[in-house]
C-alpha cells in the first residue's frame, strides 16, 4: 500500500470536489484517499441470489432464502419475543419478532413457500433472523441487481444535501480505479500463510464489492485480524519499552516490617490468588523496572492486604509509600483500615485530604520530606506541588479510572526515578477490554474470596411485593443483623417516575417506627460533617437502617450489613449495581441483594436484572455491561482512543483479538528489532504508522 498516494485529500478525487469533500470531513471524519478506503460498509443488500440455510456464513450480511415455516411459539423470559422455525431441504434456523406478535401470528401460513430477507445471527451453533422481511413465494417479483450492494454509514446532513449510498458507491468506485495499483501486503508472508488469510488488496477490494458471501466473510476476517494486530503490536510495545527504558527502585530485601506483618499481625490466612498476585509484585519489585501493575479484585477480594504488604516491602527497603483514593470517604476508610492493621508495628501513617487543617498539612510536609512519615494516604490532595517526599518508593492508586493521565504522572515527577505504581480496581474490567486497552499494563487479577465467605445471595422483587420485603427487613433486624436501602434520586424529577428519597425515608419511617427502630439517612447534598455523623451511627450500630443515595457505593465496610435493597434498580447500570451489592457480603452470615422494579422494563434493564441474580462473578458481570454499553463508556476507556476501532468489535470478534494478540506478542519477543527478512513489511508499516498519525486513526 502506498501510503503517500493513499494521503492525497479526499478533495482530489474525481466525483468529490470542495462542496462534498467538506461535508464528508465535518459528517464522516474522511480527510484523505486513506480515510475513504477504511470507511466500510456496515452491511449488504444481495438479492441477486437465493441461499440454502447449509451455505450461510458468518458475516453480516444480508440474505435470501426460499423455505416453509414448520411451527411458531412465543418464547418467554428475558425479552418476550415469538419464534418460528423455518426450514429448507438443507437445514432449519429460527425467525424472531420482538415486537408486533399478534399482527404477525395472524398473517402467517404454516407449510407453504416463503422467501425471507435480512441479516442473520449466529448463537449456539445455530442461525437466526430478526424480523425478516417475508413474501409467499408466489407473489414474489425478484429485484434484479448485479452484485451485492454494500450500504455505508451516513448522515442525516449527507443524506440531505444528495450524498446518497449510490453516491458514496460511486466515489468509492473511482477511488479504487485509482488506486488499486497502489495497494500492497502489510503483513509477512508467514502469518498470511499459517493464518490462511486473503492479501490486502483482495480484502479491502471484497470488503467493498464482495463477489460473494464467502469473499465477504474472508475479506472481513482479514482486516480485523490486520486492525487487532497492529494495536496489540504498539501495546506490546510500550510494555517492552517501559520494562526497559523506564528505571525504578530495586527493592532487594524481605525486611522486619514484612516478615513480622506476615508472621505475626495477617488478620486471616491469605487466598491461593493473593499469595500468586503477591509473587508476582515481589517479582516486578525485585527488578530494575518500574512496576507497572494493574490489581483487579472483586469487592471483598482482599486487594488492601496485597497493598498494604508491597507497602512493607518498600518499607522494608527505606522507601516511603502512598495510598491515593478517588473519594474523602474511601481515603479515610484505607486510613483507618491500615492504621488498625499496623497498630502493633512502629509505622507512621497519615491522612491528607482537602479537609486537612493547615497546622496539620505543615507537619504532614515536614514529615514527607524528612523522612519520618512513611505512609501517606489521601485523595487529589497529594498530587499538590507542596507535596514532596525524601524517597517515594511505591505509590498504590485506587480506582484508577477516576483519575486523568496528567493528574497521575504528577506522581512520577515526585522523585529522581519514578515510583512503582500499584493501580488497584474493584471494578472488574472484562478480560476482552483489559486485553486491548490495558495491554502494556500488566494485570494481576484477585479471582477468589477469602474462606467463610457466602456468596450473596440476589432476588429481583417488583413494588407489588414491598410488603413481603418490609417483613423479610424485620426478620433480619431481629436476628441482630442491618440493611441498606438505596435511592436513585434525591429529588423528584417530573420526567422520570422514580421513587424518591425523601418519600422513602418518610414511608420506611413508618413501617419501622421509633423506638423500636432506628434510621440513618445520607445524601450528596448533606454537608460533609453531617454526612460522617450519620454514617458513624449505622457503623457502630447504632441505626438498623441506612436510607441513603449512591454515596455509599464506595467506601463504606459495616460487616454486619447483611440486607442491600436497591429501588429502582433498573434505573442502575450494571456495574453500579454490582458495586453496591457488594457492600454487604462483608461479614460470616449470609447476605442478601433485592433488586426493587417496577414492572415496565425495558429489554437491557431486564438483561441486567437477570444477570445479577444469576451471578456474583465481577467479570461475568462486566463483560455482560461491555455488550450493552459498548466499549466506549465503560471505565472511561474512551479516553484511550485504542477503541475507535474500524471494523473489528472487541466482543463479536474476540476470537480474532486472541489470535492476534498472540502473534503480535510473539513478534515483539522474537524479532524485537524487525531484523527478519519476514517482517519488514511489518516494519514498515508500523513506521508509517507512527510517521502518519492519521494513517489508522484506530490507532491510538
Amino acid at each position: 500500500m502506498n501510503p503517500t498516494f493513499l494521503q492525497k485529500p479526499i478533495d482530489y478525487l474525481k466525483g468529490v470536489g470542495p462542496n462534498r469533500a467538506d461535508l464528508l470531513r465535518s459528517e464522516l471524519g474522511i480527510h484523505s484517499y486513506q480515510d475513504l478506503m477504511h470507511l466500510f460498509p456496515h452491511r449488504y443488500i444481495d438479492k441477486t441470489r437465493y441461499y440454502t440455510i447449509s451455505q450461510l456464513e458468518r458475516n453480516n450480511a444480508d440474505v435470501q432464502i426460499i423455505g416453509k415455516i414448520t411451527s411458531i411459539k412465543m418464547v418467554e423470559g428475558k425479552g418476550r419475543r415469538l419464534v418460528a422455525t423455518f426450514k429448507d431441504d438443507t437445514g432449519q434456523m429460527d425467525l424472531v419478532w420482538f415486537r408486533g406478535h399478534k399482527w404477525i401470528r395472524e398473517r402467517i401460513k404454516l407449510h407453504i413457500p416463503y422467501v425471507i430477507f435480512g441479516k442473520t445471527n449466529h448463537y449456539n451453533n445455530r442461525f437466526s433472523m430478526p424480523h425478516p422481511e417475508m413474501e409467499l413465494l408466489e407473489d414474489h417479483e425478484k429485484s434484479i441487481r448485479s452484485a451485492m450492494q454494500p450500504v455505508y454509514p451516513s448522515t442525516e446532513r449527507l443524506s440531505a444535501r444528495g450524498i446518497t449510498n449510490k453516491v458514496v458507491n460511486g466515489i468509492m468506485q473511482t477511488l479504487f480505479t485509482e488506486a488499486k495499483n497502489h495497494l500492497f501486503e502489510s503483513l509477512s508472508q508467514p502469518i498470511v500463510t499459517e493464518l490462511r488469510l486473503m492479501s490486502k488488496k483482495d480484502a479491502l477490494i471484497n470488503v467493498h464489492f464482495p463477489q460473494s458471501q464467502q469473499h465477504l466473510a474472508k475479506a472481513q476476517y482479514r482486516l480485523k485480524f490486520e486492525e487487532f494486530f497492529y494495536i496489540q503490536l504498539q501495546l506490546a510495545f510500550k510494555n517492552i519499552n517501559h520494562r526497559s527504558k523506564i528505571k525504578g527502585y530495586p527493592f532487594t530485601k524481605v525486611g522486619p516490617g514484612f516478615t513480622t506483618f506476615y508472621n505475626d499481625h495477617l488478620p486471616f490466612e491469605l487466598t491461593g490468588a493473593q499469595k500468586r498476585v503477591l509473587k508476582e509484585i515481589r517479582h516486578d519489585l525485585g527488578t530494575n523496572a518500574q512496576m507497572n501493575r494493574l490489581l483487579q479484585g472483586d469487592v471483598g477480594s482482599g486487594k488492601t492486604i496485597v497493598a498494604l504488604m508491597s507497602i512493607l516491602l518498600a518499607l522494608d527497603n527505606g522507601f516511603q509509600a502512598c495510598l491515593m483514593a478517588p473519594t474523602a470517604i474511601l481515603a479515610m476508610q484505607h486510613y483507618t483500615g491500615l492504621q488498625e492493621l499496623c497498630k502493633d508495628l512502629d509505622i507512621n501513617i497519615k491522612l491528607l485530604q482537602g479537609a486537612t487543617k493547615t497546622s496539620e498539612r505543615k507537619m504532614i510536609h515536614s514529615a514527607l520530606e524528612d523522612g519520618s512519615l512513611d505512609i501517606l494516604i489521601g485523595t487529589h490532595a497529594i498530587l499538590e506541588d507542596k507535596v514532596r517526599f525524601k524517597n517515594l518508593g511505591l505509590a498504590v492508586i485506587d480506582e484508577q479510572h477516576r483519575f486523568g493521565v496528567k493528574q497521575r504522572s504528577k506522581l512520577w515527577h515526585k522523585n529522581k526515578y519514578p515510583p512503582h505504581v500499584l493501580v488497584m480496581t474493584a471494578t472488574p474490567i472484562p478480560r476482552t477490554l483489559a486485553m486491548t486497552v490495558y495491554g502494556d499494563l500488566d494485570v494481576s487479577v484477585i479471582d477468589e474470596l477469602p474462606p467463610g465467605r457466602k456468596a450473596i445471595q440476589t432476588v429481583h422483587r417488583y413494588d407489588a411485593n414491598r410488603l413481603k420485603v418490609f417483613k423479610f427487613i424485620r426478620d433480619e433486624i431481629a436476628l441482630g443483623r442491618q440493611v441498606y436501602i438505596v435511592y436513585p434520586l434525591i429529588q423528584e424529577s417530573e420526567a422520570m417516575d422514580y421513587k424518591d428519597l425523601m418519600d422513602g425515608y418518610e414511608s420506611i419511617s413508618r413501617e419501622f417506627p421509633m423506638p423500636t427502630y432506628q434510621i440513618s439517612i445520607v445524601h450528596g447534598k448533606m454537608k460533609p460533617a453531617d454526612k460522617d455523623i450519620e454514617m458513624n451511627r449505622f457503623i457502630k450500630g447504632e441505626t438498623q437502617i441506612m436510607v441513603a443515595t449512591t454515596v455509599i457505593e464506595v467506601g463504606v465496610n459495616v460487616p454486619n450489613a447483611s440486607v442491600m435493597i436497591i429501588e429502582s434498580a433498573e434505573r442502575f447500570g450494571l456495574s453500579q449495581l454490582h458495586q453496591l451489592r457488594g457492600r454487604v457480603g462483608r461479614g460470616a452470615e449470609q447476605s442478601y441483594c433485592i433488586l426493587m422494579t417496577s414492572h415496565k422494563l425495558s429489554s437491557d434493564s431486564k438483561v441486567r436484572l437477570e444477570t445479577m441474580t444469576r451471578t456474583n462473578d465481577g467479570f461475568e458481570i462486566a463483560e455482560v455491561d461491555l455488550k450493552l454499553r459498548g466499549p466506549g463508556d465503560i471505565t472511561g476507556t474512551q479516553q484511550s482512543g485504542v477503541l475507535n476501532l474500524k471494523i473489528a468489535d472487541i466482543m463479536k470478534d474476540n476470537d480474532i483479538l486472541k489470535i492476534a494478540r498472540n502473534y503480535a506478542w510473539t513478534l515483539v519477543k522474537d524479532d524485537p528489532s524487525f531484523q527478519k527478512e519476514e517482517n519488514q513489511i511489518i516494519r514498515f508499516m508500523y513506521a508509517q504508522m507512527i510517521k502518519f498519525k492519521n494513517i489508522w486513526s484506530y490507532i491510538s
